[in-house]
């Protein structure tokens, strides 16, 4: 049942918060073992936040999504609760506070089943990049879920929870919601506010939601969207009422499809099931206009300049002093930065560290880091001028499906190039989703949308008229759903 189900059946009193809540608790201790989504479960917890709902609902003082069991992404701070970011470095961290996603998720009452895996610091496309193991696909355990919102696309895909929070830095929540057939939606950068979300790069990160159903994510982005004083990159822009529009005609929508997305390195078939979406659209009154984003192949070169400058930076408070691991038995304070971060950060993270340091090191911050800013001001050119002529931009979300555990591990470069239809939508800072359409060969494809700044509401309508004419959101992994 998607959560807009759950929600009715809640309020029709068909089965109370607590019986759900349990029967998510149930099939997290049936499956996890196998798929590893979850980094921590607090049941009690989530037993007494699901009374508290049920009470609210009783009383007739419940919100729309009162009662519904989710989990966060291990990246959004919960007081009380470990957040590790899929970290040795924060195993043993315990939240003083909690971010605002999970405050405004608290007060709409929710409730929290637990903290899903990711990649370590979000840093990745495979969630292999996990002090905590790999997650697998549902689709088939054998093959990644996507990272690096991995845990909670897994978790959703398989009915461990109605609903999961990811972040999205260049493509993290809608690469994961492709290969494990869900939607994932990116907002615009701003739109929900990233105080308490733990900082990778800190201009492009931004939190969304993975759901079954466009409708669902209006409802959570309900939830989460909004000013906060607390976030200095937060947008001060009035929040509209995401599920007002969502069936509302498509007739004269013009659908942007650019001619760089559907070249060299995409798979025939995910072409072909791509093209076969977008046809219904046309079916349903919009119009397809061929486009171009000349700069799209400099994207991936400008996001590993850019992002790793600032994961330097962010991480650099990581150093064994404050919080966070530390080594044992240093013998001075240098030797107790080396270990503490040698011994506490994954491969992947100490590769973009290097790397963004070297950018930002004297002597080459203007032939790199400088460079990069610049070309990520004409990315976002190529989209302005492309919005000055249709509504949205469509194409394929990722180039293959869902790949083997270990495939890539070894290859960073052939890893990154998973991410080369979405790292653009982050360096302009556009929101943009991810939804499912027709598989290949049983594994899940995904059709971007991309919209305008702060044309969420849109992006929202668009998908939810594609769903309702299809149902391709519907297929499940059917050892989870049988």
């Amino acid at each position: 049942m998607t959560v807009a189900e759950l929600a009715a059946g809640l309020r029709a009193g068909s089965y109370s918060s607590e019986e759900l809540t349990r029967h998510y608790l149930d099939r997290i201790a049936r499956f996890d073992a196998v798929l590893n989504s979850f980094i921590t479960v607090v049941p009690e917890r989530a037993l007494e936040q699901a009374r508290n709902a049920d009470r609210r609902l009783k009383r007739g003082e419940a919100g729309p999504l009162t009662g519904i069991p989710i989990a966060h992404k291990d990246i959004f701070c919960t007081r009380g609760l470990k957040t590790s970011c899929g970290s040795r470095m924060l195993d043993d961290f315990v939240a003083p506070y909690d971010a605002t996603v999970v405050s405004k998720m608290d007060q709409a009452g929710l409730v929290v089943l637990g903290k899903t895996n990711m990649d370590e610091f979000a840093m990745g496309s495979s969630n292999e990049n996990s002090w905590y193991g790999p997650v697998r696909n549902p689709w088939d355990t054998a093959l990644v879920p996507g990272g690096s919102s991995g845990g909670s696309a897994a978790a959703v895909a398989a009915g461990l929870c109605a609903a999961a929070t990811g972040t999205d830095t260049g493509g993290s929540i809608r690469q994961p919601a492709a290969l494990c057939g869900l939607t994932g939606l990116k907002p615009t950068y701003g739109r929900v506010s990233r105080y308490g979300m733990v900082a990778f790069a800190s201009s492009l990160d931004q939190a969304g939601v993975l759901t079954h159903s466009a409708e669902d994510a209006a409802a959570m982005l309900q939830v989460m969207a909004g000013f906060d004083l607390r976030d200095s990159t937060s947008a001060d822009e009035p929040v509209p009422d995401y599920s007002v529009g969502l069936a509302g005609s498509l007739e004269g929508l013009k659908i942007g499809l650019p001619k760089e997305y559907f070249g060299e390195g995409l798979d025939g078939a995910i072409a072909h099931s791509i093209r076969q979406a977008i046809d219904e659209f046309r079916s349903l009154g919009a119009t397809l206009v061929e486009i171009s984003l000349p700069n799209t192949a400099l994207a991936i070169p400008t996001y590993y300049v850019v992002a790793p400058a600032e994961c330097s930076s962010n991480l650099a408070r990581y150093d064994g002093v404050r919080f966070g691991y530390r080594c044992e038995a240093p013998q001075d304070l240098e030797d107790l930065y080396q270990r503490s971060r040698s011994e506490a950060l994954g491969s992947e993270v100490k590769r973009r560290i290097l790397i963004g340091t070297y950018a930002l090191s004297a002597g080459y911050y203007d032939a790199y880091y400088l460079k990069a800013q610049q070309i990520r001001r004409l990315i976002s050119e190529d989209f302005r001028q492309a919005f000055a002529q249709v509504d949205v931009i469509m194409g394929p979300t990722t180039p293959s499906t869902a790949f083997a555990i270990g495939e890539k591990a070894k290859d960073p470069v052939t890893m990154y190039l998973s991410d080369i239809y979405t790292i653009a939508v982050n360096l302009a800072g556009l929101p943009g989703m991810s939804i499912p359409v027709a598989p290949v060969s049983g594994r899940p494809v995904g059709l971007q949308i991309v919209g305008n700044y702060f044309r969420e509401a849109q992006l929202l309508n668009v998908a939810h008229r594609l769903q309702q004419a299809t149902g391709w959101h519907l297929k499940h992994p059917g050892d989870y759903w049988a």
